[in-house]
């Protein structure tokens, strides 16, 4: 069988250097906001290339915390619009309406998938505050066109960069674009922990304290609380197995590209219809293809063992949670959802299996 992800390959060539991390952590006997979680916090923001990046439970919290750190901060408030992608998955969505803000979902481009600047400019009214970015499938928006929207607007830029760590457009890193980005290091993720964990990156000192504060019950002093807070801060195990992962990311990059690019290059069947590769710094997620009878490749994959999944096949508008919540029509995002799939990649994805996969596409 070949899986769609294989988190024992994509770990095994750090396993003895994480053990070791993780042993560190047990024998400092300090287990939370210790100096690991420090360490890879400035890591991290080096990485970004940002002054600021603080360690949260997970992707969830980080955009949730942004939104509710600038509702104390007193730059937005309950009921404010956010323009959201309506093709992004539900977390994007639930960190909005979590803070008791509207989300107007806007559909994607056709050819990246992500939101786009005419297609926003549609959505903004005089109620609109924020923007949310998700650079999907680990290719950044249109940071650029969306930034000056923000700029005429007097709007904030919050990227969703769950899917894209390293991702970047005429060399500015994701998660350094906006007034704050939401990163996820789900295992699954290009930067994945081996549990749950996430983190938000800004330049905004006044919002890395108050996000800090939040996800530490409210609390910035020991037993003073000056926030209704939450638990959510990023685990020391967990920051220390990131540290040993982020100095090995930049070459797993490098791997996903080069799948990427044998996709790209050796599927030739013209039913399939491939990504569109612009030569910008895709970090290459996923690696997402469409055809117009899924279930015809979906057989295929399943008769030839070949793990596979669909990133998303029901839109956040059509989930039971949010059942009559969004009016108007998203014919783009419903074509995605019914035409997308996801082809196996990660590091360590073996050559014969990717040009098994080329070759049973070819046949269709």
């Amino acid at each position: 069988m070949i899986p769609f992800y294989d988190l024992k390959e994509v770990n095994k060539k750090h396993r003895e250097e994480m053990i070791e991390a993780v042993t560190r952590v047990i024998d400092s006997g300090w287990f939370v906001r210790g100096a690991e979680v420090d360490n890879f916090e400035q890591e991290f923001a080096d990485f970004c290339g940002t002054k600021y990046c603080v360690g949260v439970g997970n992707g969830l919290d980080a955009l949730s915390l942004v939104l509710r750190a600038w509702k104390e901060m007193g730059l937005i408030q309950e009921g404010d619009e956010v323009i959201v992608p309506a093709n992004t998955y539900i977390a994007t969505v639930l960190a909005v309406t979590g803070n008791n803000l509207k989300p107007i979902l806007v559909d994607p481009d056709m050819s990246s998938y992500n939101i786009c600047k005419n297609n926003i400019l549609d959505k903004l009214t005089t109620k609109t505050r924020v923007i949310i970015p998700v650079h999907l499938y680990g290719r950044m928006a249109e940071m650029e066109e969306i930034l000056e929207i923000a700029k005429d607007n007097d709007l904030l830029v919050l990227e969703d960069a769950a899917q894209a760590h390293g991702a970047s457009r005429e060399g500015i890193v994701a998660g350094s674009y906006g007034d704050a980005a939401g990163f996820s290091f789900y295992p699954t993720k290009n930067l994945g922990a081996i549990g749950d964990a996430g983190a938000v990156t800004t330049n905004d000192f006044e919002l890395a304290d108050t996000v800090r504060a939040l996800a530490n019950y409210g609390s910035k002093i020991k037993y003073e609380n000056q926030y209704k807070g939450i638990n959510s801060r990023l685990d020391e195990i967990q920051a220390a197995i990131l540290r040993v992962k982020l100095k090995y990311y930049k070459n797993e990059i490098n791997e996903r590209v080069n799948i990427a690019d044998f996709y790209l290059e050796n599927i030739r069947n013209n039913s399939i219809i491939m990504p569109v590769n612009t030569g910008l710094d895709n970090v290459w997620h996923l690696f997402v293809v469409r055809h117009k009878e899924r279930n015809r490749l979906l057989n295929l994959f399943e008769i030839n063992d070949i793990g596979i999944n669909v990133h998303y096949p029901i839109p956040v508008y059509k989930q039971a949670a949010y059942h009559n919540c969004f009016a108007g029509d998203f014919p783009i995002t419903e074509k995605l959802s019914k035409q997308i799939i996801s082809l196996p990649l990660y590091p360590g994805l073996s050559q014969s299996d990717i040009s098994h996969v080329c070759d049973m596409l070819n046949s269709l």
